[in-house]
């Protein structure tokens, strides 16, 4: 059975335009009478649509809830409207144009001048030279006294070139300032009416609890690092999914977000895949709708390094390397201490300094160097700040590459509304660059094992890359992140190349992958 009441393009067939891939989310719940049932929500719009049958309704619908949006946004857009015409004056054009010429004419001329000058420097120092040095020939007080007054003359050119370019360059910029100043008070003004009408707005958005105590989007941020909440907060699926619940009575019971269409250009979202709700946007809002719920143990605050080994590949007096388990910390993390880091402090006491020279991922395995001083510690750094280390990873990946092997060029930075996530951004975005090479291909499992070698060291880079559309296309085999999960991630840090610290001696470590 197919819908017939609204159509939305999720990039799933053949036509490119406006193509919005979008999260939804099912909730489990229980009525008053034990009755089982669900409800449904998605994300911000669908369909260019707040209400859709079948679908939760919004915490907050500005079109429908509350006049003042209208209202204010068309102040708003008059404001709008006036700033583009003061700043479609044909005056402020031209003004524009010949400061920018009158400065590329002062630049120029007084580059002119600045060669000018330096070669009658150098004649000078030429003539005096020669009077000096000429047996024959007697220095008068004349003769050095017009050498000075050329000198003063020079310095007196230069400083009139600047007076009269800075005198130019002012008239017109008083002249620009007349025009810019009511463009920049209307901006402030505009600046100012945004701000009171996104304070207003948030504060509509009253979400409940348990206990039907509500709290406003403004309240609930003012307690984060943000103090502010982001663009889009209150939008997603989990808390309306919990709002309508709590406001009709019902018990909630078990709740999953899926994302359904195409990936967006800068995050990792597979089709059909479930993920959490974001850290950034609705974890700080479901920490208040969740209060006195009963839950399910925080998966984070589970120490996965308990019973496991960090086996010791290579030791002398300056360094170490050790095999990183999977699911183990590289050092103390917020509510789990126990880490590489931590081990080595107990294991070696006497070790001073940072001691970790470069992380893993938690989920990742393998190879990683430890710096028993601080003098090894600096040498090592400086190798892998410069780039000097090889590293190597062996990953296995959902799919089959046509390719055997390739580069990936994806800058990275972190999502900030998602934390520990990574997006591909070209804005802000840190270089990042993978090589990536066919080692065995799985067609019974739809899985290839690759070698990656890594040509920065950015955050989840070999995940990202081997998750996005536009790297592999693959995620790793059991990356929670960006990917499904499995019973580990299958990425290993299988190979380390280092100059030693004290030995000068180049030293590599290589390690079989455990999958």
């Amino acid at each position: 059975m197919t819908q017939t009441q609204w159509q939305h393009n999720f990039g799933l067939f053949d036509d490119p335009n406006n193509i919005i891939g979008k999260m939804f989310g099912v909730l489990l719940v229980k009525n008053t009478a034990e009755e089982l049932g669900f409800i449904s929500a998605f994300s911000g719009k669908l369909a260019e649509k707040n209400h859709i049958h079948g679908f939760v309704p919004p915490v907050f619908d500005l079109l429908t809830e509350d006049s003042f949006f209208l209202s204010e946004k068309v102040a708003i857009n008059k404001l709008n409207e006036k700033i583009k015409e003061l700043q479609d004056n044909q005056k402020l054009f031209f003004l524009e144009q010949e400061l920018i010429t009158l400065k590329a004419d002062h630049t120029q001329q007084l580059l002119v001048l600045r060669g000018e000058l330096v070669e009658n420097r150098k004649a000078r120092k030429i003539q005096r030279q020669t009077l000096q040095n000429d047996l024959n020939s007697s220095i008068t007080d004349k003769e050095l006294k017009e050498l000075a007054q050329q000198s003063v003359y020079d310095k007196w050119r230069l400083k009139e070139l600047n007076n009269q370019s800075q005198q130019s360059i002012r008239q017109r910029q008083v002249k620009m300032d007349q025009l810019t100043k009511p463009i920049a008070e209307l901006k402030l003004q505009r600046k100012t009416l945004s701000a009171d009408l996104q304070n207003r707005i948030f504060s509509q958005y009253q979400f409940l609890n348990k206990k039907l105590v509500p709290k406003s989007l403004v309240d609930i941020f003012a307690e984060t690092a943000l103090k502010t909440p982001p663009a889009g907060a209150g939008e997603c699926a989990a808390p309306k999914l919990l709002q309508y619940a709590f406001q009709h009575h019902l018990m909630p019971l078990a709740m999953a977000e899926f994302w359904w269409g195409a990936s967006p250009k800068s995050e990792v979202k597979k089709h059909q895949q479930y993920y959490p709700a974001c850290t950034g946007k609705c974890q700080p809002i479901l920490k208040h709708m969740l209060v006195g719920m009963q839950m399910d143990e925080n998966p984070f605050l589970y120490n996965y390094a308990q019973g496991k080994n960090l086996d010791i590949i290579y030791r002398d007096q300056d360094i170490l390397v050790v095999n990183k388990p999977s699911e183990f910390l590289s050092v103390p993390g917020k509510e789990i201490s126990d880490s590489v880091y931590l081990r080595i402090k107990q294991q070696f006491p006497d070790a001073t300094g940072p001691i970790i020279v470069h992380r893993l991922d938690m989920s990742t395995s393998g190879l990683m160097v430890i710096a028993l001083n601080p003098q090894a510690n600096k040498y090592l750094q400086k190798q892998f700040i410069h780039r000097e280390v090889h590293k190597q990873y062996v990953a296995l990946v959902e799919g089959l590459p046509q390719q055997n092997e390739g580069e990936i060029n994806l800058p990275l930075r972190g999502d900030l509304y998602d934390r520990p996530k990574q997006i591909v951004c070209n804005q802000y975005g840190k270089q990042a660059i993978t090589q990536w090479q066919v080692l065995e291909r799985h067609p019974e499992k739809n899985q290839t094992k690759v070698l990656l070698t890594p040509q920065t060291g950015r955050t989840h880079q070999l995940r990202v890359h081997c998750a996005h559309a536009k790297g592999l296309n693959m995620p790793i085999v059991g990356d929670d992140l960006y990917g499904t999960l499995a019973n580990r991630l299958h990425l290993q840090a299988q190979s380390l190349k280092i100059k030693h610290p004290v030995s000068k001696q180049v030293m590599t470590f290589k390690l079989e992958a455990e999958f």
